[in-house]
């Protein structure tokens, strides 16, 4: 398994946003066969699936089937979040002046003519009708509305202050062990997971083991082989929030805790710590608010994930 598999999917998102973002639920005659996948009750067919992954930058060498199959999977699952947060928006959000749409649309043609495109060459690379595009525009203008009432000044400023690691450039290097603990284990597994690596903890400490020893034998990691090493991240965006915040908390040597994240319970141990140069708050602003829209955007996903029923057809 591999380390990518519990990272955080960084900015991932970002490859598809153009595609992704907003997308409306499918217009005229359904798709033929099973959709790639149905999110409470709204369907994603193979066509709009295919039409994202054709947004995909060419690879500079041939991907192989397992590559192929990962990339199918991640596009998906960005989709299946584009839906959870548009049916929230068309419920929650704040109401949007319809005429700002074609407003929006008019800045899109602009930039397309710039490109020597225009509105339909766009529309053919998306996998996207007009009354498509049109629903997506509103979904953007509605994100934007929520985030203007949920997010002040005050809020962006605490989010730097909070995050100064990150925007500071600062890096740690750490070591973990990791015992996996798949979504539907129940209390009982995971006491017992938790237990092993307190027990485990207990080991390294009295120096009857040391930590990369520990590792090689008991971490469900591909970073088993080389100790735990896992290498250098920064505060944010690199790995789980709860593994990013005990990690930037320790000193170099010192072994946390069992630490929960999504992907299982880890111990974690600090190796080296690399400095980055004071940030200025004022100089990066909107850097800094861009961060924490999209952490809003990923802690409110989090939680409609665990309410939603969605159906994955894909084999």
């Amino acid at each position: 398994m591999s380390m990518r598999d519990w990272k955080m999917p960084a900015l991932a998102s970002t490859v598809f946003l153009a595609v992704v973002v907003g997308r409306a639920p499918a217009q005229g005659p359904a798709d033929q066969g099973k959709p790639a996948a149905v999110v409470d009750g709204t369907p994603i067919s193979m066509a709009e699936l295919e039409a994202v992954l054709k947004q995909a930058p060419p690879s500079p060498t041939p991907l192989t089937d397992a590559q192929k199959k990962h990339m199918r999977d991640e596009a998906l699952m960005m989709m299946v979040d584009d839906i959870l947060l548009q049916q929230y928006l068309r419920k929650n959000g704040p109401q949007v002046d319809p005429n700002e749409v074609p407003k929006k649309i008019a800045e899109l043609e602009l930039g397309l003519k710039k490109q020597n495109k225009v509105l339909q060459d766009f529309l053919k690379e998306t996998g996207q009708s007009e009354a498509q595009l049109r629903i997506s525009v509103l979904s953007m203008l509605q994100w934007e509305a929520f985030v203007k009432q949920h997010l002040t000044d005050e809020d962006v400023k605490k989010y730097y202050v909070e995050s100064k690691d990150f925007f500071d450039r600062t890096a740690v290097r750490a070591s973990h062990i990791v015992i996996r603990i798949p979504p539907t284990a129940s209390d009982t597994e995971r006491e017992t997971a938790k237990a092993k690596l307190a027990a485990l903890k207990q080991e390294i400490e009295a120096g009857r083991i040391d930590f990369a020893e520990a590792a090689k034998k008991n971490s469900q990691c591909t970073s088993a082989p080389n100790g735990g090493d896992i290498g250098y991240f920064p505060r944010k965006m690199m790995v789980e929030e709860p593994f990013a915040r005990v990690a930037f908390a320790l000193n170099v040597g010192q072994i946390s805790d069992v630490v929960q994240t999504g992907y299982g319970v880890h111990l974690i141990k600090v190796t080296d710590r690399k400095q980055g140069q004071p940030s200025d708050f004022n100089k990066m602003k909107e850097e800094v608010r861009e961060m924490c829209i999209e952490e809003m955007r990923m802690a409110l996903l989090s939680e409609l994930r665990k309410t939603a029923h969605v159906e994955i057809n894909l084999q």
